[in-house]
């Protein structure tokens, strides 16, 4: 039980990363804030957590006034916050060409804004249980896809964010602040985002080498196995770190131009 006892939010966590995260979490021992904007999938999260060991609230998190209402169910439900996970975010295609201003304004409130905005809520809390938060970015903070711009520019902004906080939080508040940038998930919205693209449905099972060296891209869970690590007492007074979790070179770039492409993202 690695997480015996505490506290935690996660956002977005009512598919995919977030709810490979909370499921993780109460499996170590955690109790969950599950959060997102699908409220009949939370509320299936919900029955597989127990009510006891999690509570939903469903609203978006860059709403004015959200993030405090999404701290103070946690601290009403459970009488303490250990730990934030940022997972919630807007997986959006979009170029130079076709991003207008107040679109990429809508991503960054999101991606980048909100979060910011948890942590300044949550931070009372974490400084009291010496807690610590865990933002999940995506490797395409280091560049980023052509078709991913908005997408891209929100995860590199989060990726300093992480670092510039790691850093004064750990030193004034005792609050550690880390990262984790997954690369290709294999989550339920990536596999109805191919369908839309218009892959058959097994398209996982046959992509191109030059993206999945081990034959499979990630999944979920796997990426809440390392998310354990950054939420425990484990890791001891790290922060301000980003880990790349992927398999390929490309680390968020553009792939060789003759490579076999699929649309790849988180």
């Amino acid at each position: 039980m690695r997480l015996k006892d505490k506290v935690i939010i996660v956002t977005g966590s009512t598919t995919g990363i977030g709810k490979a995260i909370a499921i993780r979490c109460v499996a170590e021992g955690a109790r969950v804030v599950i959060n997102g904007l699908d409220k009949e999938g939370g509320e299936v999260v919900l029955k597989e957590l127990g009510e006891h060991n999690a509570v939903l609230y469903i609203e978006d998190i860059s709403i004015a006034g959200a993030p405090q209402r999404l701290v103070d169910v946690a601290v009403k439900n459970f009488g303490k916050l250990d730990a934030l996970v940022n997972n919630a975010a807007m997986v959006v295609s979009s170029n130079i060409h076709t991003t207008n201003l107040a679109f990429l304004r809508t991503v960054l409130e999101v991606n980048t804004v909100a979060p910011f905005a948890l942590i300044q809520a949550a931070l009372i809390h974490l400084r009291q249980a010496h807690g610590c938060v865990l933002n999940i970015g995506s490797v395409n903070a280091y560049s980023g896809e052509p078709n991913l711009l908005p997408y891209s520019i929100s995860k590199g902004a989060l990726m300093t964010m992480t670092r510039n906080l790691g850093d004064t939080l750990h030193r004034e508040d005792g609050v550690r602040v880390n990262q984790i940038n997954p690369g290709w998930v294999l989550t339920e919205t990536e596999t109805l985002r191919k369908r839309e693209h218009g892959l058959a449905d097994d398209w996982y099972k046959a992509i191109p080498a030059v993206y999945a060296p081990a034959g499979r891209i990630l999944k979920p869970e796997e990426i809440a196995a390392a998310a354990v690590y950054w939420l425990s007492d484990e890791c001891g007074p790290i922060s301000g770190q980003v880990v790349d979790l992927e398999q390929h070179p490309f680390i968020g770039r553009n792939p060789p131009k003759d490579a076999t492409t699929i649309p790849v993202s988180k």
